[in-house]
């Protein structure tokens, strides 16, 4: 016989939680988790890495891997020098295997600190083994996932990948493109050929489907150094500014 007092806390009912009417608690634990935690971890801001997880060190495209793994490391040593009482600039992946895995094992190879916003997937998607302890998050809802790849992120670098890379890519690209990002970020496509081929950004231009002054909204880079040399230039004015410990992006207009 049940009675009264056989009832769970409803936060601790595991039934309950997991229905439907629960969802909206789900999805404010995908926000509030990641907060604390870099709240915790005195995290400021991050530069994001994308590209795919199919990506290996010696397939037909491991010369990605590499030069992500390079750039991490490259922009993870500037980043450690910077004068901040904050961690500044961190490198930020996807959590996975491939060009994600490559970004944080690039910023372990500089010992410093390294986030991956991993996604709960039925193949590809483990968490890599070069996250930082602490700064590993797991995602449920795919748009809670993408909230924290723009919520902190100062630069974002595409390396070639498929379907998700694509859907992150132009995601981050409508937010600034209509001007929904608090702030101005350098969005790097890594790999000319790779993406001149895949999209034909002209014509997009050609067709009237975009404008002239959207192709202003990213540049290509096909080298390690220079896409560092590039971030540093775009973030130089920021370096020392008084930002908030935790950017945010602009979802609606007020």
């Amino acid at each position: 016989m049940t009675t009264q007092d056989d009832s769970p806390i409803a936060y601790k009912n595991a039934q309950f939680m997991e229905s439907d009417e629960a969802r909206p608690l789900r999805l404010v634990a995908e926000y509030l988790a990641p907060l604390e935690a870099f709240r915790r971890e005195q995290i400021q801001d991050t530069i994001v890495f994308f590209g795919s997880a199919r990506i290996t060190p010696d397939g037909a495209l491991g010369r990605y891997y590499n030069e992500a793994r390079e750039l991490a490391r490259l922009v993870t040593e500037w980043s450690k020098g910077l004068p901040s009482h904050v961690h500044r600039y961190i490198v930020c992946s996807g959590g996975g295997p491939g060009i994600m895995e490559a970004a944080n094992r690039g910023a372990s190879d500089a010992g410093g600190r390294t986030i991956g916003l991993n996604i709960s997937l039925p193949f590809e998607q483990r968490p890599n083994p070069y996250i930082s302890r602490g700064l590993c998050f797991e995602f449920h809802y795919f748009f809670m996932r993408k909230l924290w790849f723009a919520h902190l992120a100062r630069a974002l670098v595409v390396f070639p990948g498929g379907f998700g890379t694509l859907d992150e890519m132009m995601e981050i690209l409508t937010l600034a493109q209509t001007k929904k990002l608090e702030r101005t970020i350098p969005i790097l496509l890594y790999g000319s050929d790779y993406w001149n081929e895949i999209i034909n950004f002209k014509a997009l231009v050609r067709h009237g489907t975009i404008s002239a002054d959207d192709l202003k909204l990213f540049q290509f880079v096909d080298d390690p150094a220079a896409a560092l040399g590039i971030l540093q230039k775009s973030l130089k004015d920021e370096q020392n500014s008084a930002t908030p410990a935790i950017a945010s992006s602009r979802t609606c207009e007020t």
